[in-house]
């Protein structure tokens, strides 16, 4: 019997190579598909449905799980952001994911077979960052095309997630974590107290693919240390009001989250 197929977009380096290598390991025959070809990898623009539409026909067997990783971000303060390059980074990361994901689950109807889909999104789809253009509205749209696609193809068979990483020391923040001052300042807004690996973010994607992931669909898993939800925690708070009881010590009934 022939190993089944996976499909990884984005996979020429950083977080794509990852998981393509994770799951070569859990014995996918894996398809890595980036712009330009490297070893490995198959040239595809993602947001080409004429290109993906071949390579997803061309294949022998429907593929058993895809993850879409493919993504670019076009920085600079929103006054300065041409339209260029705010569509392109729609183009790429929004409707490539589309273009990709439906492709698959086309084949995956046509051969009556079941599969995966892990969709990667960003904590910066959940709280958006300064200066990231249309990067952190492309991954909360994904973020609900996810939630879309898992309760179209649902009766399908095909289970569709998303992985969410927080501050990760991979891929596009390679360069933000070269700063050691930068490095510093952000692993100490962790409450775990580290930036996140490759590892962990892959760690995510093998677990949604997975059997043991087999009654999980439409979900979108954050991978980032509890930062995004750790906003209150970082501001100051007088000691007076954490006293045990209500309205902490010293403190009026009601006063405690009153506004």
């Amino acid at each position: 019997m022939s190993a089944p197929i996976a499909i990884v977009t984005g996979a020429a380096r950083g977080l794509g190579f990852a998981v393509a290598d994770r799951l070569r390991a859990d014995g996918f025959t894996v398809i890595g598909l980036d712009v330009a070809e490297s070893a490995g990898v198959a040239a595809c623009d993602v947001t080409d449905h004429e290109q993906v539409e071949r390579l997803m026909t061309a294949l022998p067997t429907a593929p058993a799980a895809v993850v879409n990783n493919a993504g670019i971000v076009r920085f600079g303060p929103l006054l300065e952001q041409s339209e260029l390059d705010f569509r392109k980074v729609v183009e790429v990361n929004l409707v490539g994911t589309f273009i990709v994901a439906r492709a698959a689950a086309r084949r995956m109807r046509a051969d009556g077979t079941t599969g995966t889909i892990v969709n990667i999104t960003s904590m910066n789809g959940v709280a958006a960052g300064p200066n990231a253009g249309a990067y952190g509205a492309t991954k909360s749209a994904i973020a609900l095309l996810t939630q879309q696609m898992a309760i179209e193809w649902g009766p399908l068979g095909i289970r569709v997630n998303a992985v969410a990483p927080g501050l990760i020391d991979a891929g596009m923040s390679e360069a933000i974590y070269a700063d050691l001052e930068a490095r510093t300042a952000r692993s100490g807004r962790v409450p775990l107290g580290r930036l996140g690996t490759a590892t962990d973010v892959v760690e995510a994607v093998a677990f949604l693919l997975s059997d043991r992931a087999a009654y999980i669909t439409g979900q979108e898993l954050l991978v980032d240390g509890g930062v995004t939800m750790s906003v209150i925690a970082s501001l100051p708070r007088p000691r007076s009001v954490d006293g045990v009881g209500i309205g902490g010590s010293g403190a009026p009934d009601g006063m405690i989250g009153s506004g």
